[in-house]
C-alpha cells in the first residue's frame, strides 16, 4: 500500500518500517500474541510512573456472566475523594488488552488527579455484541457503587476509550441514559469506531487508510456484531452512530486524524451532538491517520493530541 503523501512526515518514519498486515479468523489468535508481546516489551521499556499504584481485581459481570477483570490505578498518596475515570482499551472489537494503554493511565492519574479503571472486557468473535458492552457496564456499575472504597467522587465519573474502546464508551453513554441507574460526567472518545456501515472495500475512488484498512474494519465488525454488518436492526448500543435521538447524553470529546477511516462517521456524529444540545469538544489533526497517537507518540502531532485529550479531561473530572 502506497503511503499517502499527505501523511505527517514525522508519522511517515514508523509507517514507511511497518508493512501492512491483514487480520483474519486465521491469523486472530497469533495477532493477539504478537501485540501482547509487543506491549509487553514497549511497557517494559517506559519509564517508571513514581506515586501511582495498580491492583487487579475481579468484578462481578452480566447475570449470569464470567467475572470481569479490572485494573485500578490511584495515587498512592491520595487523602481524599478524587474525580473517576473509566477506560476502555480499543482493538477493533477483537485485539487489545488491558495492558496496552497502562502507561497512559498513570500519565492520566499522575496528571489530572484521578482513579481509573480500566476494564478487560471480553472480545470478539469468542464473546460478540452484547458480551463487550455488557461487561463494561457491569465493571461500570461496580465502579460507581464502589466509589466510597475506591476513594472516588460519585458525582465525577466519565468515561472514555479509543477505536473500539470509543465505540464501546459511546454505545454505554447511551445504555447509561436509556437504563437510568446511574450517570457519568463526559464521554471521552479517542477516534471511535461507531459506524457499521463504513464497511465498503477499498477501491481507486475510495482508498485504503493506514494501520486501520477497511478490510479489517470488516472483520472487527462482522465479528463483533455476530453478523454481516449494516443490517436494520443493528442495536444503537452497538454502533452508536445510528442512534437518532442523542439529547440528554453527558458532554463528549472527540479526536481524530483526518486520514482516519472513521473521519466522516467522528465528524457526523460530533455534528449531531451538538444539534441535540450536547456539549461537544471536536479535533482533528493534520495527516494523522488511526491510532496515530500511540503509534507514534513523539511526533509533535501525536503530542498535540495527547495534551488536548489530557486538557479535556481535567475539565470533565474538575466541574
Amino acid at each position: 500500500m502506497e503511503i499517502d503523501h499527505r501523511v505527517d512526515p514525522e508519522l511517515r518514519e514508523l509507517l514507511e518500517l511497518t508493512p501492512p498486515t491483514e487480520l483474519n479468523h486465521d491469523n486472530l489468535s497469533a495477532t493477539r500474541d504478537m501485540q501482547a508481546e509487543l506491549t509487553r516489551q514497549t511497557n517494559a521499556q517506559l519509564p517508571e510512573i513514581e506515586g501511582v499504584s495498580q491492583e487487579d481485581r475481579m468484578v462481578p459481570g452480566p447475570a449470569g456472566d464470567p467475572d470481569v477483570r479490572i485494573r485500578i490505578y490511584k495515587p498512592t498518596e491520595q487523602t481524599e475523594p478524587l474525580p473517576g475515570f473509566f477506560w476502555i482499551h480499543g482493538g477493533g472489537y477483537v485485539l487489545g488488552d488491558i495492558d496496552s494503554n497502562d502507561y497512559a493511565s498513570k500519565l492520566w492519574v499522575k496528571n489530572v488527579g484521578c482513579v481509573i479503571v480500566s476494564v478487560d472486557y471480553r472480545r470478539a468473535p469468542e464473546a460478540p455484541y452484547p458480551a463487550p458492552l455488557e461487561d463494561c457496564y457491569a465493571a461500570l456499575e461496580w465502579m460507581v457503587t464502589h466509589a466510597d472504597e475506591l476513594g472516588i467522587d460519585q458525582s465525577r465519573i466519565a468515561i472514555g476509550g479509543a477505536s473500539a474502546g470509543g465505540g464501546l464508551a459511546s454505545g454505554l453513554a447511551l445504555l447509561v441514559r436509556d437504563r437510568a441507574e446511574m450517570t457519568v460526567v463526559a464521554q471521552l472518545l479517542m477516534y471511535p469506531m461507531i459506524n457499521d456501515k463504513n464497511v465498503a472495500p477499498a477501491t481507486d475512488t475510495l482508498p485504503d487508510t493506514h494501520i486501520w484498512s477497511r478490510a479489517k474494519n470488516l472483520f472487527g465488525w462482522t465479528c463483533y456484531l455476530g453478523q454481516e454488518p449494516g443490517a436494520e436492526d443493528i442495536p444503537i448500543y452497538a454502533a452508536a452512530f445510528r442512534a437518532e435521538d442523542l439529547s440528554g447524553l453527558p458532554p463528549a470529546l472527540i479526536v481524530v486524524g483526518d486520514l482516519d477511516l472513521f473521519l466522516e462517521e467522528n465528524l457526523d456524529y460530533a455534528g449531531r451532538l451538538i444539534k441535540a444540545g450536547v456539549l461537544t469538544e471536536l479535533h482533528v489533526y493534520p495527516g494523522a491517520y488511526h491510532g496515530f497517537n500511540g503509534f507514534s507518540p513523539g511526533a509533535a502531532v501525536s503530542r498535540q493530541c495527547n495534551a488536548d485529550y489530557l486538557q479535556a479531561l481535567t475539565r470533565a473530572l474538575q466541574k
